[in-house]
């Protein structure tokens, strides 16, 4: 089992436990997500939009690839894990994370949902667990290499507005010893 490599990994109240999110679920999927973003623009932190929409979501939700974290019928986290990603070259070789979000009062719960999406990963014969960040995020780029991640360079990817947005890659490689 993998385990986070943080101290005080912790979250209120009883048992964390995953579930696929289904149509049923887009309100508490939204909710995680648009406190988060919420919680980034008041700090200047250009990540994601200021306001996620159901049809951004919606795909995700679809194919089976957006998950909840929840104590009880409480969600507390989100994520999305999907074997491609059009950043990275089509290796069949990593799990992708998307849109990971946790509410700010589940200490550590970000360690956790990335150590499960790694459980996930080595389920599927995944060898690495991959994701990005906009490359000014320099809080959330520390917080992955510090958790392990290693830095595999900055990417262009065109953003609805038609700007470039710049991405940086990054990829832990994954074993059945081997903490995030």
């Amino acid at each position: 089992m993998i385990t986070p490599n943080i101290d005080d990994v912790t979250v209120p109240g009883d048992e964390l436990h995953f579930r696929r999110a289904d149509e049923h679920d887009v309100d508490k999927v939204l909710a995680v997500l648009n406190d988060a973003a919420r919680w980034l623009h008041e700090r200047q932190i250009l990540q994601w939009p200021e306001r996620f929409e159901p049809h951004k979501v919606l795909p995700g939700i679809a194919a089976g690839h957006t998950w909840l974290a929840e104590r009880g019928d409480e969600p507390l986290g989100t994520l999305t894990l999907t074997w491609t990603d059009p950043l990275w070259t089509a290796d069949g070789r990593a799990g992708y994370v998307h849109r990971l979000a946790g509410r700010r009062d589940a200490r550590g719960l970000g360690a956790r949902l990335l150590a499960w999406a790694g459980e996930q990963s080595l389920r599927h014969a995944r060898e690495f667990l991959r994701l990005d960040c906009v490359t000014t995020n320099h809080r959330l780029r520390a917080y992955y290499e510090r958790i392990g991640f290693s830095y595999r360079g900055d990417v262009e990817f065109p953003a609805r507005d038609a700007r470039l947005i710049r991405l940086s890659r990054y990829e832990l490689a994954l074993g059945p010893t081997r903490p995030i």
